[in-house]
């Protein structure tokens, strides 16, 4: 019996004696010593009781040992939950408690308030820290290693990941091993990504970017990581010479962009970057082709879904857009139940080997988003141009309906960006008297810049229908966001909300 997702991405590394990660002070680890890492690792795993079908819950600093738990957790047939880093211990009660996890992997440090946690509901603790001591460590030490993996097909799941929740609960997304597997061998025809590729991996590993999509994916091809615990600015820059391609979230990209060493010769030998996990502002599109030379390639994805398109490797890639859906996985836009015309704005819908197969324990949830006949209500609010490019104009919980019209905050937002002194923008819809609910713009000055938020406002008022106007705006520092980048317009709208009604 085979193991999907061993046998692709794990087993392979059995017969690399060259350098499969690449570390921060130059240390390097093999593809040879990696996978008996994992091996010892999933031998003391299953002496602490995890089997075929049980969950590991894992909030560990990013380290070689923690991707090797999720390789171990893989051989074992278990299920893989990696967890947010910054979670507190209230939250940590809500994922243990729906997921049940056989074993909870946490730092040494925070155990004294996660082991009641974990104990609760009937975890048993193991510890992993940033340098890879811990309790787990000791278990795997003079553990066999090899290991010869539990039987997994592509249905088989894989892993939990649990949604961002900024609407009610979390839940969480069934990934199979075909889920994963499938979409990682796209990647890699759409990418050209090849063992010849050393990715610059700044990215943390609980989420799909870094864990499912950068790593797996130099997992497949036979490639090395330079293996990063986060993004240090002066460690991405002394080391991206080494590198050929890197993954990022917007932010890596506008830091890059604020540092002056970071110039057209510092990158002139890579290969790709790729941005996602959070909207790129064509601003920046721009700016970094004009400083680099390079065109950032920006795709779209999600937690139940993994990668669903892309901009083109080879081809034109647009600005403000994230390009057209990857081979086999299909999309539309829906609105009222109908497919709408290319360049009408709807709600995106994805089907295809990547489509997660349910919410764990929400099956009320499953059949509100997951059609039966596979297809996926993402939430998101797009639309798709004549040429096959698709552009996402915000959520659909992010819309605003003001005196019964609906407004997508994206198309205010791009307008204000626009605006001299404005680095950045979010558009939210607060409780309004007279119109249910109004557009309130949050706007970020740009350095050394004295934004008077009424001049802004005054900038973009010709330019837009009068219902679409903000109706007031604020500066701030910065907009809060998640730790993959994304704007928390939930935070915002509690913030604001009483800004018309008080």
């Amino acid at each position: 019996m085979t193991n999907t997702l061993f046998d692709a991405l794990f087993a392979p590394l059995g017969a690399r004696d060259d350098a499969f990660l690449i570390l921060p002070d130059g240390a390097t680890m093999t593809g040879r010593a990696f996978l008996a890492l994992v091996a010892r690792q999933a031998h003391a795993l299953r002496a602490a009781g995890l089997g075929v079908g049980d969950r590991i819950a894992v909030q560990v600093a990013k380290s070689p040992e923690a991707l090797a738990a999720y390789g171990a957790a893989v051989a074992l047939g278990a299920i893989f939950l990696p967890l947010n880093t910054a979670y507190t211990a209230a939250e940590v009660d809500y994922f243990l408690g729906n997921a049940t996890p056989r074993v909870f992997l946490c730092d040494e440090g925070a155990r004294p308030g996660l082991q009641p946690v974990a104990e609760r509901h009937g975890a048993r603790v193991l510890t992993l820290n940033a340098d890879g001591s811990g309790s787990l460590r000791a278990a795997a030490q003079g553990q066999p290693e090899t290991i010869t993996p539990a039987p997994r097909g592509p249905e088989d799941l894989a892993a939990f990941l649990y949604t961002s929740g900024t609407t009610g609960r979390s839940k969480g997304a069934m990934l199979t091993h075909g889920n994963l597997l499938s979409n990682t061998e796209v990647l890699r025809e759409a990418w050209r990504f090849s063992d010849r590729d050393v990715l610059l991996h700044a990215l943390p590993i609980f989420h799909t970017h870094g864990l499912f999509v950068a790593s797996n994916l130099v997992m497949l091809t036979g490639g090395r990581m330079i293996f990063l615990p986060g993004f240090d600015q002066e460690v991405v820059l002394r080391l991206l010479p080494q590198a050929t391609t890197m993954m990022g979230v917007p932010t890596f990209y506008t830091r890059l962009l604020d540092d002056a060493r970071f110039t057209r010769d510092l990158v002139g030998h890579m290969r790709l970057f790729i941005s996602g996990s959070a909207p790129l502002l064509a601003e920046t599109h721009r700016d970094f082709e004009a400083r680099t030379g390079h065109r950032i390639l920006e795709r779209y994805g999600m937690t139940e879904t993994n990668m669903n398109t892309s901009n083109p490797y080879e081809g034109e890639r647009r600005a403000g857009t994230v390009g057209r859906p990857l081979p086999g996985v299909e999309l539309r836009v829906m609105q009222d139940g109908a497919e709408v015309a290319p360049g009408e704005v709807g709600v995106i819908e994805v089907r295809g080997p990547n489509v997660f197969k349910g919410y764990w324990q929400m099956p009320d949830k499953t059949r509100e988003e997951l059609r039966e006949d596979g297809w996926f209500i993402t939430g998101d609010l797009g639309f798709v141009d004549a040429d096959g490019y698709v552009t996402i104009v915000g959520r659909a919980k992010d819309l605003v309906i003001s005196g019964g019209f609906n407004i997508y905050p994206k198309e205010v937002e791009l307008l204000l960006d626009e605006v001299p002194g404005v680095l950045e923008s979010a558009v939210i819809g607060l409780p309004h008297p007279d119109f249910g609910e109004a557009v309130f713009a949050v706007l970020v000055a740009r350095p050394g810049v004295a934004l008077a938020p009424e001049a802004a406002l005054a900038a973009i008022r010709d330019q837009l229908a009068r219902f679409k106007q903000p109706k007031a705006a604020v500066v701030v520092a910065e907009l809060p966001r998640n730790t993959m980048g994304k704007v928390q317009k939930n935070l915002l709208r509690d913030r604001y909300r009483t800004w018309f009604t008080a």
